[in-house]
């Protein structure tokens, strides 16, 4: 039957004069909460999925497309210099054509307030609006060309969709953020709201903080498997003489009373 249809869409194309163009729909990849898995595409590349991603992915002859539409992703691109790589994600693209660069979309411990962050690793990606000219979404206002190292984060502008993000460029260490591929999380000298925001992407069992507003300034460090959020918070409290109740199906870190 789909042979007859495609023969029969031929016939018509070619009575018409239009080109025949067949259309493949789009593979999905998804992971759960703590969730990671390692997808090969057919051009070689792969794609490293972080906890609660979601990806879209099309080949075109001139192009090959990924919509990064929640998470976070770890891109190691094959090099096809007739066909770029671009990451599509909320309103901006990610272009290479062989390199090794993450990106990750919402919050977290690294990138906390930021809604989105692209770090390179190895080779050069440029970092620009979807639509050229027009700035939407977490995008720059123009095109960004990044060195090996480098990170970009992007922060939404507040009460105006249409303007362009704030643009941050730093040199983090690629190390601690590349952890989650061990399952590890590791943080150095971070605040406590920001480990336990970073904690809490992988566990359906939420660690909130109760306390004054001292308490989310804590600092933290050290390297904790991602999913243990019993551990970690248990291992919190001795740190900081805090106390560890479970209520109402998460984990509370409060002042001992």
């Amino acid at each position: 039957m789909g042979a007859l249809l495609v023969a029969m869409m031929a016939v018509f194309m070619a009575g018409t004069g239009l080109p025949l163009k067949l259309w493949r729909d789009a593979e999905v990849y998804a992971t759960q909460v703590g969730g990671q898995q390692l997808v090969l595409l057919e051009d070689g590349t792969r794609v490293s999925l972080n906890t609660s991603t979601r990806v879209s992915i099309e080949f075109k002859p001139d192009l090959r497309v990924v919509n990064l539409e929640s998470g976070e992703a770890l891109f190691e691109v094959a090099k096809d210099t007739s066909r770029p790589f671009v990451v599509r994600v909320a309103g901006s693209e990610v272009l290479a054509l062989g390199t090794v660069f993450s990106v990750r979309l919402g919050s977290g411990s690294e990138i906390a307030k930021s809604a989105l962050a692209v770090t390179l690793i190895e080779g050069q990606v440029s970092v620009r609006p979807a639509e050229a000219g027009k700035a939407r979404g977490v995008a720059p206002a123009k095109p960004v060309l990044m060195q090996a190292g480098e990170r970009i984060r992007l922060l939404s502008s507040e009460g105006d969709s249409a303007a362009p993000a704030t643009l941050q460029i730093d040199k983090p260490r690629i190390e601690p953020l590349m952890a989650w591929k061990r399952s590890e999380a590791v943080f150095d000298d971070v605040s406590l709201a920001d480990a336990v925001a970073e904690m809490n992407r992988y566990h359906r069992t939420p660690i909130v903080l109760h306390g004054d507003s001292s308490l989310p300034e804590l600092r933290v460090s050290g390297l904790y498997r991602t999913g243990d959020s019993a551990g970690f918070a248990k291992a919190v409290a001795a740190l900081h003489g805090l106390v560890v109740q479970e209520h109402a199906g998460r984990l509370e870190l409060t002042p001992p009373h």
